[in-house]
């Protein structure tokens, strides 16, 4: 006999949960009695909106699900936004929240956190929301959940518990673990697939976040038929971004798209096609050619682009199908000796960029960054101007190493999805991206970052409040409003939080900055001013 709320973390333990989030509360003290007995690590946060990033930059850095514990009512809104993010960008996140007790569900007593309806709430930004009424469900709906996490498209998951069940005890029997496998490719497909592929003469391949963790697969790909290979922001690293057929996540640029309109044959791999993919031009891609897709949800296969061959599968499965069918030697014949000169227009491409005035001193600070940084560096950004442009500079070796909250574009996203990504790799550095802006959303997480010594390096691009809105606010000739801001010191509040924190005078000595941080045991904060003068 065990109580419910045992039960349930004893079962995250057997599903590999090694990490949880959350700020525990006098309707959720339940879940903490037998933590100490798993070798679950408990991470407080200041605020549940940051335990909800740091569950985020988990569960991208490593693919695992990230887990949060969150109190009824203000804790579980708090979280929403990042459940929302989550949503948006497909990201494996497993939400475990108390509720009101079920004689009191949807009756308006006015009790401590109560909302109308909790469940309602999430069910708006998650795969799906269930309110446990009987011990018993935890097993089957834990099972559902890390199925949708393991098996199909992944997303944030939302199971509340009545504070009235979290202690009731019952015989729990001794459940296995199963993960469920994804799905294969249909084999008449995959042939119609390499039939195009090995007859184009100009074959294109483009690799969105469903992508991920496909890097040899889609790299035996593109060498095979000696075409190049772009990505979005969601798959950017996919391909070896120095990889002499990558066009890296250029997607957006013109000579990019002109490659995308000349091909005859495109493929697709688990990518939307999303508005926020070709933010930096807002250009959108004409597929002249054949377009074969491979994507995990069947709706997604026919949304804003209609495919002349929709495959249903993993990308890995799709992947390893088609490259064994296009090795044997009746393909292989088939295939055109063309990469020489795709390679040129690859250089070509890459080499004549649109980019914004301001993306020259963002190049500066990128190039240190990645001079003096390790190649298997993760990199965390905050909706900010120098990660635009470090979403299509920066060169990533592999998938997940590039984390940005691209789908719904919140705020306040990358210093705690840093922390996240640092607790799960913590032998890998990790660099946050912020703006100013964005910085001050969830600043408190320093707190947070010092008690547990997490050494990230967070560089603060402090160009005077919300400068993307500003520059709009101006090109549409639109006073500037709510935009231009007076900022704190930040390199004082750094020091009050008990990190390091710098202003560095030359690129020199932002190297020297960098490099130090690598051997400390908590964040070292860099403020960089738009206007300094060896930056201008």
């Amino acid at each position: 006999m065990v109580s419910c709320s045992t039960a349930l973390i004893h079962l995250l333990e057997q599903y590999g949960v090694d990490t949880v989030f959350g700020i525990p509360g006098v309707h959720t003290i339940e879940f903490y009695r037998n933590l100490p007995s798993t070798g679950i690590r408990h991470i407080t946060p200041r605020h549940e909106q940051g335990a909800g990033f740091m569950a985020d930059g988990y569960a991208r850095a490593s693919g695992k699900p990230g887990v949060c514990l969150l109190i009824t009512g203000p804790g579980v809104t708090n979280a929403v936004t990042a459940m929302a993010e989550a949503y948006s960008d497909s990201v494996p996140m497993l939400c475990i929240s108390s509720v009101n007790q079920t004689s009191e569900l949807g009756m308006g007593g006015g009790r401590l956190h109560e909302l109308p309806s909790q469940r309602n709430l999430t069910s708006a930004c998650t795969v799906f929301s269930h309110t446990v009424l009987d011990p018993g469900e935890i097993p089957h709906v834990l099972a559902r959940a890390f199925a949708v996490f393991s098996s199909g498209r992944p997303g944030p998951v939302h199971i509340e518990i009545p504070i009235n069940l979290l202690a009731n005890e019952r015989e729990f029997p001794s459940l296995k673990v199963q993960n469920v496998s994804r799905p294969g490719p249909d084999p008449k497909r995959i042939k119609e697939a390499a039939d195009l592929l090995a007859n184009a003469d100009k074959p294109i391949v483009i690799l969105g976040g469903g992508a991920v963790d496909v890097d040899f697969e889609a790299t035996r790909l593109i060498e095979t038929l000696g075409c190049a290979a772009v990505t979005t922001i969601a798959g950017k690293g996919v391909i070896d971004e120095v990889h002499p057929l990558s066009l890296g996540a250029t997607l957006p640029f013109k000579g990019v798209q002109d490659l995308i309109a000349l091909a005859d044959v495109v493929l697709a791999v688990g990518t939307e096609f999303a508005e926020t993919d070709l933010l930096y031009t807002g250009r959108v891609p004409v597929f002249n050619g054949k377009l074969i897709r491979i994507d995990i949800e069947a709706e997604q296969l026919v949304r804003n682009f209609y495919p002349e061959v929709p495959i249903l599968s993993d990308a890995r499965l799709a992947l390893q199908a088609l490259n064994k069918l296009l090795g044997k030697p009746v393909y292989a014949d088939l295939i055109a000796e063309n990469s020489a000169q795709t390679i040129k227009d690859i250089q070509n491409a890459r080499a004549n960029i649109e980019w914004f005035p301001v993306a020259s001193q963002h190049k500066r600070i990128l190039d240190v960054i990645q001079q003096q940084l390790p190649k298997n560096t993760i990199v965390a950004c905050d909706s900010t101007q120098i990660a635009y442009t470090g979403s299509h500079y920066y060169p990533s070796a592999k998938s997940r190493q590039w984390l940005f909250p691209l789908g719904f574009g919140t705020l306040g996203y990358g210093m705690p999805a840093a922390l996240g990504a640092k607790l799960s790799k913590p032998d890998v550095p990790v660099i946050c991206l912020s703006g100013d802006g964005g910085y001050l959303f969830t600043v408190q997480e320093l707190a947070t970052a010092v008690d547990e010594e997490i050494p990230i390096i967070v560089i603060v691009w402090n160009n005077g409040g919300y400068a993307e809105i500003r520059d709009a606010m101006v090109n549409a000739d639109i006073p500037t409003i709510g935009v231009n801001l007076r900022t704190p010191d930040f390199v004082a509040m750094a020091l009050s939080f008990g990190c390091y924190g710098f202003a560095p005078q030359s690129l020199e000595e932002l190297s020297d900055e960098i490099r130090a941080a690598c051997s400390r045991k908590f964040p070292t904060i860099i403020e960089l001013h738009e206007n300094a003068d060896f930056l201008v």
